[in-house]
């Protein structure tokens, strides 16, 4: 290889067999690029929240401190006794977290588009990212446009392929509009924007008026704060206006799917739909697809008998649509960067920092408005 890989990096998350969760920076043995692979050098990874879940979700974060761990620096914190039997599966196991980054390609195998990437920027998902340089199968980069920065790349999967996914996923069922939970996120604000340019009825749930701001800001019409007064009644009105029957949780636990249902049912027969002991022929549905509350999911009566709840997710979905329309969805995002899917960060910090026990607690916050840039290069 032409570029020096010798002083290279990565994290690695462990739930010890003592109960303790062990993130940890070592030393990473780059390997040659078999002729079909390239050599990423990392410069913008994210944190997601899918990425917590494997980071930091075993912690308890008021234990967390910085220790030495078979000679390497770490963050150490201690695991809920209750919660090990959950995480039994990953006792003792290192592994890599970080789902998707950007980079410039400093090293390739001997095939022409191996060869090809050498010296561009590309964006890159695969796992494995919080590392100083990732080995990918030169078919898996998407180049950046000349110019781009790395940081445009960095969050052009998870979150802009989530919210082509869920309008995929309203079309292919025969839906009419959406409803968003925890609508203000980042993926939230790509959501909005998306249907806003696809003329896409969005019914969107935040817990906060500055939240609200920032969807209405973006055109979007029904906005909806579950914290206030007469949220049920302002949900069904906007439900029946919209014609939405499809819902996409980021919630998970409480009430808050059952609610969503409940104002379907309620909406339809706003709509005129036919009366039934058996509720509406109207099918509602919910897909829960992320855990922000972790308890369980409570539904409750009210829903009509046509209705389901089910768990979404990425990867499943893109491998239903096929490697052709995911790599059209790839694209779409690429273009997009600087625009539907552009992701905004309030810090960047290094591999070095993921373990700092302060700014640990920031990231782990998933606060609206503050999503953290790792720069693995600095």
């Amino acid at each position: 290889m032409s570029h020096d890989l010798t002083d290279a990096k990565q994290l690695f998350t462990t739930v010890t067999n003592d109960g303790k969760l062990v993130l940890s920076i070592e030393p990473y043995a780059v390997p040659e690029p078999k002729d079909h692979e390239v050599v990423v050098q990392m410069e913008a990874v994210p944190i997601n929240p899918s990425d917590l879940g494997l980071l930091l979700s075993p912690a308890q974060m008021d234990t967390i401190r910085s220790e030495t761990v078979d000679g390497h620096p770490a963050l150490v914190a201690d695991v809920d006794p209750a919660m090990m039997r959950i995480f039994a599966s990953r006792k003792g196991k290192k592994l890599a977290a970080g789902n998707e980054g950007a980079g410039k390609v400093v090293a390739a195998g001997a095939s022409d588009a191996a060869q090809a990437l050498l010296g561009k920027t590309v964006t890159i998902v695969g796992g494995e990212m919080y590392r100083t340089h990732r080995v990918m199968p030169a078919m898996m980069c998407v180049p950046l446009p000349e110019g781009a920065a790395a940081k445009e790349g960095a969050s052009l999967f998870v979150n802009p392929m989530t919210a082509q996914g869920f309008i995929n996923t309203m079309r292919a069922e025969g839906h009419e509009g959406l409803v968003h939970t925890a609508a203000a996120s980042n993926l939230g604000q790509m959501l909005a924007k998306l249907c806003v340019k696809e003329g896409i009825p969005l019914v969107a749930i935040v817990r906060s008026d500055a939240q609200k701001k920032i969807l209405t800001d973006l055109g979007i019409t029904h906005v909806l704060d579950s914290t206030k007064d007469g949220f049920m009644p302002s949900l069904v009105d906007a439900l029946a206006e919209t014609g939405a029957t499809l819902g996409f949780d980021a919630i998970g636990g409480g009430k808050m799917a059952s609610y969503i249902l409940t104002a379907m049912e309620q909406a339809a027969a706003k709509r005129g739909a036919e009366f039934s002991v058996y509720g509406s022929p109207i099918h509602k549905q919910v897909y829960i697809y992320g855990r922000l509350d972790t308890g369980e999911t409570i539904l409750g009566g009210g829903l009509g008998l046509y209705w389901g709840v089910g768990g979404w997710l990425l990867t499943p979905h893109l491998e239903k649509v096929g490697m052709e329309r995911m790599m059209e969805m790839r694209m779409f995002a690429v273009q997009e960067r600087n625009g539907i899917f552009n992701s905004a960060y309030s810090s960047e910090i290094s591999l070095m920092d993921m373990i700092n026990p302060e700014i640990a607690k920031d990231y782990d916050k998933k606060a609206t408005g503050e999503k953290v840039l790792v720069n693995p290069s600095l």
